[in-house]
């Protein structure tokens, strides 16, 4: 097989990728909407949906954090399968869904008058006449997390990897909604089970992440952001 039909291959896998990825958040829409409207005996459809929709935003930023620390992962140069490239598009494509998934969240309860959010409340903090401290916590990561994508996006732009130290912090926006959704859902009884499983899982891999870092790991990664400094005056 030459370089070039590999890179074909893999481009093929990475569409496949995200072709699956669409169609599991689309099934978790459906499968988090029949747990919820169980738990509410099947009223207000509108606050299904948006709840549905925040669990699947939930899941798929668990998984985007995840790779992400993958991407970063000392241990991660053994891997083969995938490819960094393909890992990379992974993350990328994650990032896209979380982003719909959230807009969808965000959108769904401040329209339904049920939910008592509005869209100051969905805006702003401390304006949500439900659970305003729970309402404030998703706010406030949504803002965080626009501008940890946003940074992102411009990578290649800005000076002296400015925005490494700010993507970083897509960990505490994962913290920050975890406590949102822990505090905000009134389904916690039936839910408690899933947030304490991804929560240690993703502690687990961000404690391992951060406890393989070598001496050479940081030397690798003080010479890139040196070389990319370098790069970027000449």
């Amino acid at each position: 097989m030459t370089v070039g039909d590999a890179e074909r291959h893999r481009a093929l896998l990475a569409r496949v990728g995200l072709a699956v990825l669409g169609l599991a958040a689309i099934g978790s829409v459906a499968a988090v909407s029949a747990l919820v409207r169980d738990v509410r005996g099947g009223d207000t459809a509108a606050w299904v949906l948006g709840r549905a929709s925040g669990v699947t935003s939930y899941v798929l930023l668990v998984a985007l954090v995840c790779t992400g620390l993958v991407l970063a992962h000392p241990w991660a140069r053994h891997l083969g399968v995938p490819s960094p490239a393909v890992r990379l598009r992974l993350h990328a494509g994650l990032a896209t869904f979380t982003l719909v998934f959230t807009v969808l969240h965000v959108v769904v309860l401040a329209t339904d008058p049920w939910a008592q959010v509005g869209w100051r409340g969905a805006v702003l903090p401390m304006a949500s006449t439900y659970r305003p401290v729970a309402v404030t916590l998703g706010v406030i990561a949504l803002w965080a997390g626009l501008l940890t994508g946003l940074t992102a996006r411009l990578a290649g732009r800005l000076t002296l990897r400015a925005w490494w130290p700010i993507h970083k912090a897509s960990a505490t926006v994962l913290a920050l909604i975890w406590t949102h959704s822990v505090l905000a859902g009134s389904d916690l009884a039936a839910l408690r089970g899933f947030y304490l499983a991804s929560g240690c899982a993703v502690l687990g891999l961000a404690l391992t992440r951060y406890a393989s870092r070598t001496p050479g790991d940081r030397l690798a990664e003080l010479t890139d952001s040196l070389g990319a400094t370098a790069g970027r005056r000449r």
